[in-house]
């Protein structure tokens, strides 16, 4: 394993995933990714009593479904790095708590995707651990209900908004070989554009994601046409927008190979969704169900995933500060 660049690490030995599942609510399920998601429940309450408790019940599932697909049990995992949206990541600690596996809690916001599979890899890569699993979550209700208005109140929202993906991804790493791998990181740096509007995410996560994008190509010593996809997480239409001319304005043009989770989940036309899609859930779900297996396929040879991050809470954003972002990268590619 080395270090290059100013922020990046390219693995020597580089970690393979070997399994992922994507559970999702009905919303998800009726758009146009629906038939390629593990499971989809027509309950987005999941059989539970409250919003808080299904998204809990979501990683759960997530993660024995990952487990089931590799033909893993519990004790075969060494350690489970994990995150959501919700205070003190709740929906995690309720979630993964009877699997008995060391846990590593983390908050990245929407961005936690790529932190929790990029702190995997390491630890995977660095002879720390055989095999690992990453999870993440996030629920349209109980973002609703911590982050902006309750859903009895029925506001109308802007079209710069985007609609908390209700899902759950779960990945498995580790050095078993399998036809993908992941061969770097770029973790991202926090940058703010003093953006306050909360309602409009992917203006204020889009400047991180041209930072992590740029310092990885620097980093790599690569191009945009390297890749088969550049894949953001939850930038939506608007953040996709203003990510293009960014990154052109720093010289380099990703129009033609880039494309967005949270627009690729939702039809906007038919389902109301704004902007796209966005949350913890929305970039895990659409790897795993939609990207990973053109990878694993060989139609695509390298990819980078790119998870964006809206860093902000409700006592920040009522203090009045702005909402700062953070995005991680990570450089998955196949192997014959």
């Amino acid at each position: 394993m080395q270090t290059i660049g100013t922020q990046s690490i390219q693995f020597e030995h580089a970690p393979y995933i070997l399994s992922s599942a994507s559970v999702v609510g009905k919303k998800e399920g009726e758009g146009p990714l629906g038939e390629k998601f593990d499971m989809i429940c027509a309950d987005d309450k999941f059989g539970e009593n409250t919003w808080e408790e299904a998204e809990s019940t979501l990683q759960k599932e997530s993660t024995a479904l990952v487990l089931g697909k590799a033909g893993l049990k519990p004790q075969d995992i060494r350690y489970i790095f994990a995150g959501d949206l919700l205070g003190q990541t709740i929906a995690t600690s309720f979630g993964l708590m009877d699997y008995n596996i060391p846990l590593f809690g983390l908050y990245g916001a929407c961005s936690t995707a790529g932190e929790s599979m990029a702190l995997g890899a390491m630890c995977v890569a660095g002879g720390y651990a055989d095999k690992v699993i990453t999870v993440t979550s996030s629920h349209f209700a109980s973002a609703e209900k911590q982050f902006r208005y309750p859903l009895e109140y029925a506001n109308q929202r802007p079209e710069s908004s985007t609609w908390t993906v209700t899902g759950s991804g779960a990945y498995i790493l580790g050095t078993d070989k399998t036809k993908v791998k992941i061969t770097g990181i770029t973790p991202g740096r926090i940058v703010d554009y003093g953006v306050r509007d909360s309602m409009n995410m992917g203006a204020a996560m889009a400047p991180a994601a041209c930072d992590t994008i740029f310092h990885h190509l620097n980093d790599f010593g690569t191009k945009p046409q390297d890749y088969d996809k550049i894949i953001t997480g939850d930038l939506g239409l608007v953040g996709q927008e203003i990510l293009i001319k960014l990154l052109k304005d720093k010289g380099y043009d990703i129009s033609s190979v880039h494309t967005d989770c949270g627009i690729e989940i939702f039809d906007k036309e038919t389902q109301g969704t704004d902007s796209g899609g966005s949350g913890c859930g929305c970039s895990a779900v659409t790897l795993s169900a939609h990207f990973l297996p053109r990878v694993e396929s060989g139609e695509w040879k390298k990819i980078l995933f790119v998870p964006t991050g809206a860093l902000l809470s409700t006592v920040s954003f009522n203090e009045g500060q702005n909402v700062p972002g953070i995005a991680h990268a990570v450089v998955i590619e196949h192997e014959e």
